[in-house]
């Protein structure tokens, strides 16, 4: 059989022996008829709570937290949604859009217009959040399991918050958009690298799917609904990154639906592990660089057998990356089972060590392979990783009776063991 794998903005095409195979692939959703109307009517008839417009007085501040450029939010869709219904309530000079990056870079001006599209970049002023920039943040105190909280000041001293996102398993905090957008998405650094110790990654609860008795999602709830959120929106996605479903309303009860219907479509069962699993990590823009593809590796990882091999695609057009600390901490330890053992001793959390972390963990438990037009074999390795450019002679190399199961949508299907 032929199965097109998410890969960068084209796609790959693999050939595979289905005698043998197994494709696994999120329940597809066909995209909203009307996709602004569904957009209008999550804002107009929330799924608790008042109508967006009813909750904004006139000469009030809004705060608009939004995701950054490696997730693929419909931004040009939900902002105009919006600020069409905050229209003659507030000036739009008294509109801020955040960028939720957490820890990322910033986005470029190119960027922003693919983004939010022209007409918003230009009319409304929009803010990278930056982690490190202390003057940018305001102390708020410590929330959830003594997490030391700083959010973006243009957040916490705005009238009016509304948080943005989509909704889909998250391989650590359970599942995206909510109470993320506000942390780490909006947190300093020294926020996030709480929320992202060794404990909380490391704790059988913070994985996919999961929300209730995660660490890391119960205290990034605690921070979101401690700091208040006027207002949370968010979608869940199709494959073809179109609106099937939106929410919003009252944070807490917003967000449980939306998982809620997400988990039905994305979580499937199956009753045995594989002894090669091919993933991708949803192709562009979430396959930009490595460290986001940790991710589509972590969704292999729940259905391959130990000793097994996973073989993930995905297109790091954008390499490592270059930016933060993610490379420096592989590089730092010479397998990934010193990696493991140095992360868990180490007293302080540093930045990008939870990405390197679940990646240590899986790699301790069997092989890892990347194909990638953007890094070398060499790259790879200085990663703990192997390095394939033809998906077929990787595969062959395990035998003819090698169990395959594929994930052409990587982490936007998470399979789960029924049985051992």
């Amino acid at each position: 059989m032929r199965v097109r794998l998410a890969y960068g903005e084209t796609g790959l095409e693999v050939d595979f022996d289905d005698r043998r195979t197994t494709v696994i692939e999120p329940t597809y959703n066909a995209a909203a008829a009307d996709q602004a109307a569904v957009l209008t009517a999550a804002l107009r008839d929330p799924v608790a709570g008042p109508p967006l417009r009813d909750r904004v007085r006139p000469g009030q501040t809004v705060a608009i937290s939004a995701c950054d450029g490696t997730r693929p939010q419909p931004r040009h869709l939900m902002i105009p949604a919006i600020l069409s219904e905050l229209d003659g309530v507030v000036d739009l000079d008294d509109v801020t859009i955040l960028v939720a990056t957490g820890t990322h870079r910033g986005n470029t001006d190119a960027e922003l217009r693919a983004m939010f599209g022209d007409e918003v970049v230009d009319s409304v002023r929009i803010v990278n959040h930056d982690a490190r920039d202390r003057e940018s943040l305001r102390w708020l105190g410590e929330y959830g399991r003594g997490v030391p909280v700083w959010l973006n000041r243009a957040w916490t001293d705005a009238d009016v918050r509304i948080t943005t996102g989509f909704v889909e398993p998250h391989f650590f905090a359970g599942f995206s958009g909510g109470p993320k957008l506000v942390a780490p998405g909006l947190a300093a650094l020294e926020t996030v690298l709480v929320l992202h110790d060794a404990k909380r990654i490391g704790h059988a609860n913070a994985t996919w799917g999961v929300i209730e008795g995660n660490p890391v999602h119960d205290d990034v709830r605690a921070i979101a609904e401690a700091t208040g959120v006027t207002f949370a929106f968010d979608v869940i996605l199709n494959r073809d990154k179109d609106i099937v479903e939106a929410f919003g309303g009252d944070l807490a009860a917003m967000h449980k639906l939306a998982t809620d219907r997400a988990r039905t479509i994305a979580m499937r069962a199956v009753p045995a592990p594989f002894d090669i699993v091919v993933t991708t990590n949803s192709g562009f823009p979430l396959d930009q660089n490595l460290y986001q593809s940790v991710k589509g590796m972590s969704a292999a990882f729940q259905v391959v057998k130990p000793g097994g091999t996973i073989i993930c695609v995905a297109e790091c057009r954008d390499g490592f990356p270059d930016h933060g600390s993610y490379r420096d901490v592989l590089a730092s330890a010479a397998s990934p089972q010193a990696l493991l053992a140095e992360i868990e001793a180490r007293p302080e959390t540093i930045p990008d060590q939870w990405q390197v972390q679940i990646q240590a963990k899986i790699q301790s438990a069997c092989d890892v392979v990347v194909h990638t037009g953007h890094l070398s074999a060499a790259d790879l390795a200085s990663a703990h990783l192997g390095h394939t450019d033809d998906i077929a002679a990787t595969i062959a190399a395990a035998g003819p009776d090698a169990t395959i199961c594929v994930l052409p949508e990587g982490p936007q299907t998470i399979p789960y063991l029924t049985h051992g």
